[in-house]
């Protein structure tokens, strides 16, 4: 035991005294008296210490097993395509952001209606998406089970950044 813990436990023992005491003095006084006043008191000072009992005692109930980490694409390794769509890129609020996308690896969620399907598409070394042009791209999906039943050839979908739509897109042939 640390002697912070320690501490902790004399403290709570003299308050328990402390409000025990006051509770047998308050017991033999008269009622209306200053010294049954004193007495209620001081067995209020053990309400305090009632909140850090139970705190402890709950933390020392077992507890849950932490849930399992969600799948990324991390977990999965290796590049396999699900589909090939078309993607062009909607024009950015602010013109600065006008510029390509450069090569590189892009998460994103591709919406149907009102339902988003984890998934990621790469930029080849080289090149760069241009807004506004079709771009056509490999796309893999985070679960392809649940996703690729909802995207048949021809299907129109959003592609959601963060909280922003940033493109169109069509399914030309599911894999």
């Amino acid at each position: 035991m640390s002697t912070i813990q320690s501490r902790r436990r004399l403290i709570v023992v003299i308050l328990l005294c402390v409000a025990v005491g006051g509770a047998v003095v308050r017991h033999y006084a008269e009622r209306g008296t200053t010294t049954r006043d004193i007495a209620t008191l001081l067995m209020v000072l053990w309400v305090p210490i009632i909140g850090n009992v139970i705190a402890w005692l709950i933390g020392k109930l077992p507890r849950r097993a932490p849930p399992p980490e969600p799948v990324t694409f991390d977990a999965l390794g290796a590049f396999t395509p699900h589909l090939r769509a078309d993607i062009t890129l909607r024009p950015p609020a602010l013109p600065i952001h006008d510029v390509p996308l450069a090569a590189g690896e892009y998460r994103c969620a591709l919406v149907i209606d009102n339902e988003g399907f984890s998934a990621r598409w790469f930029v080849p070394q080289g090149e760069a998406l241009e807004r506004g042009k079709a771009h056509s791209l490999d796309i893999e999906f985070l679960k392809p089970d649940l996703a690729k039943p909802r995207f048949v050839q021809g299907v129109d979908f959003r592609v959601l950044v963060g909280d922003s739509f940033i493109a169109d897109g069509r399914v030309l042939q599911p894999r």
